[in-house]
């Protein structure tokens, strides 16, 4: 097997990973189930990954960091804070039965009992509110926000964000999308001092 192949191997049996978690579930996935919708044996399966907690920590990693390419590019626009701001929110704000939110909330579950897991959403969440601390800092220098603490701002919007989520996924119908997302553009308004308008 060649190193490209082998590339290549290794990410088909993540994005397969990634497609039977989202259907089973982190805790009902086994490298069985994996390897079968791969259509390879298992053994190929643990010679990418020497456990299933290996397994399942990287096809998380894998579907976050398609996330975190798209915080990314937010980022890099060429807009200023309060367009971002509008981006940002737009982002993260959960889209009902969105399958990058499934994977998020039942990873931070399956976390709990994987240290392994536990860390790499530890750092790939981290990565999340370091964005949008980046993007209040950045309206807060320009004059665009009145913050006097970007820091907690963020973790207090990003956790507003998350609560909500899990309620959208879980409970379905208790709130509708357009109600969270209301509440979530009221929240960072006041946080940075905008009108509501602004965040429109």
């Amino acid at each position: 097997m060649t190193r490209r192949s082998a590339h290549l191997r290794l990410e088909d049996l993540l994005r397969t990973a990634v497609e039977v978690i989202l259907e089973r579930g982190f805790a009902n996935t086994r490298t069985a189930d994996v390897a079968k919708a791969a259509g390879v044996s298992q053994a190929l399966v643990f010679y990418h990954f020497s456990t299933k907690d290996a397994l399942m920590t990287q096809a998380f990693s894998y579907a976050a960091e398609q996330d975190l390419g798209r915080l990314q590019a937010v980022l890099d626009a060429r807009v200023g804070p309060v367009d971002k701001l509008k981006r940002l929110l737009k982002l993260l704000a959960p889209q009902g039965r969105s399958n990058s939110w499934l994977m998020w909330i039942d990873g931070w579950s399956e976390a709990l009992r994987v240290p392994e897991l536990e860390k790499v959403s530890r750092r790939m969440d981290l990565r999340w509110k370091e964005g949008l601390i980046e993007v209040i800092a950045a309206g807060v220098a320009d004059g665009s926000f009145k913050c006097e603490d970007p820091h907690g701002a963020a973790w207090r919007i990003n956790s507003l964000i998350d609560g909500l989520a899990v309620q959208l996924m879980v409970h379905d119908k208790v709130i509708s999308r357009r109600q969270a997302a209301e509440w979530i553009r009221v929240a960072a308004a006041r946080e940075v001092g905008l009108d509501l308008a602004d965040l429109s």
